[in-house]
């Protein structure tokens, strides 16, 4: 691959650009900066809602961020959402009822829609990222309160790849289920993926999918890796990623995204 044969650099967050303290290396750092010199743009493409990534767009710089899996297009320069799109929450509920008559009593949580969104979580649902803030209910009902763009589920005994399984059977055209883990199974708006809300970001930019290059660690990365030029898979990532992948590169911890960032730039 030539030098600058990708004009857009898209980079999931969590285990792909972040380190496990939510830390982008010095190395990574300074090869997104030489690509941006070269003319390319990056766009952080993730499952965290618009307010848990407005403090990493501030130390990273960055511009426009696809968030919530895609249902949410935020643009930092003005702190706000530019193109949103809400799951109904009447339909959120029946689709959990639907999935617990399947596996059991699940632990939800949801993601606020808006800048300023919380993440609501229900007795005994443990987020995956600690370092996360979330606020507890004290019951289902109370995370319905306000328009919510996903649904978080974990279960007690399942694993994260059986109940994705069991959601998607039993959920249907209600709503799309995608699994970011570990511990991150999640229901959002049908249709919605981080491949439709990174065609939108890439619209404005003016930049085509071809021109576009992508990291990923799970198998919410695969639709972005199916639109994009190029998918690069992390060291360790989940096998239906690896599947689609056009190359491996090394782990989140030892700068797998610099390794390849470096490469196209010709560092």
């Amino acid at each position: 691959m030539a030098a600058l044969a990708y004009a857009l650099i898209a980079t999931d967050l969590d285990g792909t650009l972040l380190r496990g303290d939510d830390t982008v290396s010095d190395r990574t750092r300074a090869a997104l900066d030489r690509a941006a010199a070269a003319g390319a743009r990056h766009i952080v493409v993730t499952g965290r809602p618009a307010p848990r990534v407005k403090p990493l767009l501030d130390d990273l710089g960055g511009g426009l961020a696809v968030c919530a899996q895609g249902a949410q297009l935020y643009d930092r320069s003005t702190d706000r959402l530019l193109w949103s799109r809400t799951l109904d929450r009447e339909l959120a509920e029946t689709a959990l009822g639907k999935i617990e008559a399947e596996a059991g009593q699940l632990h939800a949580a949801v993601d606020q829609d808006g800048v300023d969104g919380l993440t609501l979580i229900e007795p005994g649902y443990l987020m995956p990222h600690p370092t996360l803030p979330a606020v507890r209910v004290l019951r289902r009902a109370d995370l319905w309160e306000r328009p919510i763009s996903k649904v978080l589920l974990r279960h007690p005994e399942l694993g994260d790849d059986a109940l994705a399984e069991i959601a998607r059977a039993a959920v249907g055209s209600l709503a799309t289920v995608t699994m970011s883990g570990p511990g991150t199974v999640e229901l959002q708006p049908l249709g919605v993926t981080k491949a439709t809300g990174l065609g939108l970001a890439a619209q404005r930019l003016g930049v085509a999918a071809a021109a576009t290059v992508a990291f990923g660690d799970m198998p919410n990365d695969v639709p972005m890796f199916r639109w994009a030029g190029w998918g690069v898979a992390m060291a360790g990532a989940h096998s239906a990623l690896r599947a689609v992948a056009d190359e491996v590169t090394l782990s989140n911890e030892e700068d797998g995204v610099a390794v390849v960032v470096e490469r196209l730039v010709g560092a």
